[in-house]
């Protein structure tokens, strides 16, 4: 076992952003261990799946089994499994409101608590959130409460972990997005979502790939919200 080669760990990586963030890692000669509810079994020696809800710790404590037994070592975890669920604030069920808590919030807790524990011991790692611009601009017709409270929350969470583990090595930052395109949005609302940004457009899965991955390499930056988001967090 090859214990030099660096392991990022990568939830909601069956599809979109997350699938595309383990092909990135890959590209750039990671090994990977890739959590998701639905996720299949990989081709790839590189590469090991988990399926799992997040929520549930044992997935995470699965997760980095894996990566540990199999890699020996972790180095980076991509919190990229997220939920966004439009309704105007009393429409909201009990069900909604846990699921938001389930895989926002524990979901993370359970996945960060567990990775950091591992990046302690060889005294490196680095940890990203998947955020949202809404948490900072509130966009009339978008509501979105559940997701400013969560997302935000997790925008605190990053600061102060970044400032609890800054001398033992450890990096941990956050992107928070515009409107991009994945399949969580159909084609036919791509004109309106793409209006709601001031450079006009809806941002690509490559847009964040990039920003990951600089965030990835610039090892002076942590506790830090990047916004990736075609001007939204700037105005209107």
């Amino acid at each position: 076992m090859n214990t030099e080669q660096k392991v990022a760990v990568i939830t909601g990586a069956s599809q979109g952003i997350g699938a595309a963030l383990v092909k990135a890692y890959r590209d750039r000669n990671y090994r990977v261990v890739a959590v998701s509810r639905s996720i299949q079994p990989s081709d790839d020696d590189g590469v090991v799946t988990v399926s799992g809800d997040i929520a549930d710790r044992k997935t995470a404590e699965r997760a980095m089994i894996e990566g540990v037994t199999r890699f020996g070592r972790i180095d980076t975890l991509v919190n990229n499994a997220g939920i966004f669920i439009a309704k105007p604030f009393t429409e909201y069920t009990q069900d909604d409101y846990e699921t938001y808590l389930g895989t926002n919030i524990a979901g993370f807790f359970h996945m960060t608590q567990l990775a950091i524990a591992e990046m302690e011991k060889q005294g490196s790692g680095h940890v990203v959130q998947i955020s949202t611009s809404l948490v900072d601009n509130p966009i009339a017709g978008v509501p979105s409460v559940l997701a400013s409270l969560t997302k935000g929350g997790l925008n605190s969470a990053t600061r102060s972990l970044a400032i609890e583990y800054a001398k033992r090595g450890i990096r941990v930052n956050a992107i928070a997005l515009g409107n991009i395109k994945t399949p969580m949005h159909p084609v036919e609302t791509h004109a309106q979502l793409a209006a709601m940004h001031p450079n006009g457009r809806m941002g690509e899965i490559s847009d964040i790939i990039d920003a990951i991955l600089y965030l990835e390499s610039a090892n002076f930056v942590t506790g830090e919200i990047l916004h990736v988001d075609g001007g939204q967090s700037a105005g209107h």
